[in-house]
């Protein structure tokens, strides 16, 4: 006991709203510690574990919503949750929300990083100032759906000096599982050590910095003609959307920027796109044609191959060609995270966890998945959906609807939605794909699936519509603030290139 009042003096701030100022910093919270009977009553299940954290919620209290994940389905679900209703936590290793589909665009200077991110508080703002309500910087190592608890770790991201990582348990009434997918490397050698992934702003913050030093370097006096070349290559393995806008950003940027500010080495960059099929393969013909036509012409150069190996300074492909390279960017689709296939749920094809109609785990009535993370059970009859941002931003706001339904039928808390109707289930509607190939020149599909009929563009009009809409589903007007005047800004003065 006497260490438990040791920890509570730790904080002054915990004792004056001691639960708005739980931290998992701290080994317990004041909210736990400073009354040792409402400490036992609160938090026996944790305790009980040997971790301290948030303890179940009590009847008289609101019912508590636990997301794993601010991507783009777990922060629609926290935008639209009615907080009357819950507490909301949230814990993923990131505080903020990336608009994944202009991240290539920060690569190379188009668009400043923060442009398309949006810090959590801002979606959800309860979870800055509700006293229930929290959001923890820490990745979830397990989940036990009988006990109703979540087991969590913090991260540092390798910081020096930092504290170390600390485990605790969050216990829940809903969970929602919203944590996506990762990078696909199908196990190919080296692809983790030597290539760079882009689904992070940081990720396309390391980008940046490797290209803007390998300019560099390559005009320092005795590289050599093979090293420069090498140096200068830059290569992108996947032809989907990702890749093939990244490859017209930086083909771009290359035209624009670089032969104007690096004349000395502009004869030496190029860009080589690798992909086993065919790129842009959801898309129609027609448009497949025109980007690789567009691609081409800006300096692109398509190969078709399958990597199966990567080294630090070259890759090699099926046919046993070597590819040097001095960036690596690696875009070739997602699959299951080793968290999604550890968790105790069963799995739908692929490795997703499993879900019914209305995105429950059927093992478990109080817990829901959506997103990159999630499918269909084979016994729904209905087919995986993709990984896309319409999907999980779509599958996010009907949870949040149904949850808000849940909560005011009065099953919020857990095991008790037995009686509680549930409404439609989930239809997914296909809205279209865009895609940009470079300067002025986009793609833009709206039929609803590959085999239907529908209208198709490409060119400048689909560049327009592509940035219109862009700009109109950017997070917050704060963010299409930013992004309109970068644009702006880059039209007048040129990409930024300086390296920081």
């Amino acid at each position: 006991m006497a260490f438990f009042r040791s920890l509570s003096r730790l904080s002054p701030l915990s004792r004056s709203n001691p639960r708005k100022h739980f931290s998992p910093i701290f080994p317990l919270s004041a909210a736990f510690v400073s009354d040792a009977g409402a400490a036992e009553a609160v938090g026996s299940g944790v305790a009980a574990a040997g971790l301290s954290g948030l303890g179940p919620t009590r009847s008289t209290e609101k019912p508590r919503v636990l997301v794993l994940g601010t991507g783009w389905a777990g922060c629609r679900l926290m935008k639209e949750i009615d907080t009357r209703l819950y507490d909301v936590v949230c814990v993923s290793p990131r505080n903020h929300m990336v608009f994944t589909p202009l991240l290539a665009s920060t690569c190379v200077g188009t668009l400043e990083f923060r442009s398309v991110a949006e810090p959590i508080g801002r979606i959800q703002p309860a979870i800055s100032t509700a006293p229930g309500s929290y959001f923890f910087l820490a990745k979830c190592t397990g989940v036990d759906p009988e006990a109703h608890t979540v087991e969590c770790e913090t991260v540092t991201d390798g910081v020096k000096d930092s504290l170390e990582p600390w485990k605790f348990k969050v216990s829940y009434d809903k969970l929602v599982v919203a944590s996506g997918a990762e990078a696909s490397t199908f196990g190919i050698h080296g692809v983790k050590d030597h290539a760079i992934f882009l689904r992070e702003v940081h990720h396309a913050q390391e980008i940046r910095r490797k290209l803007l030093l390998n300019l560099m370097l390559s005009d320092v006096p005795g590289i050599s003609e093979e090293e420069k070349k090498r140096l200068l290559h830059c290569v992108v393995v996947g032809g989907g959307p990702t890749g093939v806008e990244f490859s017209g950003e930086l083909s771009d940027f290359i035209i624009r920027d670089v032969h104007e500010r690096y004349s000395h080495v502009k004869d030496y960059i190029r860009v080589t796109l690798i992909e086993a099929s065919e790129i842009l393969s959801s898309f129609d013909v027609r448009l497949r044609q025109y980007a690789i036509s567009q691609l081409t012409k800006s300096g692109v150069r398509l190969v078709n191959g399958i990597v199966k190996d990567v080294q630090s300074e070259k890759l090699i492909l099926n046919n046993g060609e070597e590819v040097p390279y001095g960036l690596l960017v690696w875009s070739t689709g997602v699959g299951p995270s080793p968290l999604v296939l550890s968790l105790p749920f069963s799995k739908s094809p692929g490795g997703r966890i499993g879900v019914d109609e209305w995105l429950r785990v059927p093992s478990s009535p109080d817990v829901f998945a959506i997103g990159d993370c999630s499918g269909f059970i084979e016994s729904t009859g209905k087919p995986t959906l993709p990984a896309l941002a319409q999907v999980a931003e779509r599958q996010g706001k009907y949870l949040a609807k149904l949850l808000n339904r849940i909560g005011k039928a009065g099953g919020g808390h857990a095991n008790s939605t037995a009686n509680v109707e549930l409404g439609d289930p989930f239809v997914y509607k296909h809205l279209g794909s865009m895609a940009t190939v470079g300067r002025y020149k986009a793609l833009v599909d709206l039929r609803q699936s590959k085999e239907a009929k529908g209208l198709s563009l490409a060119g400048f009009v689909s560049w327009f519509i592509w940035r219109s809409a862009y700009l109109t589903r950017v997070i917050s007007w704060r963010n299409r603030f930013y992004v309109a005047i970068n644009w702006l800004t880059t039209f007048v003065f040129g990409r930024d290139i300086s390296r920081i």
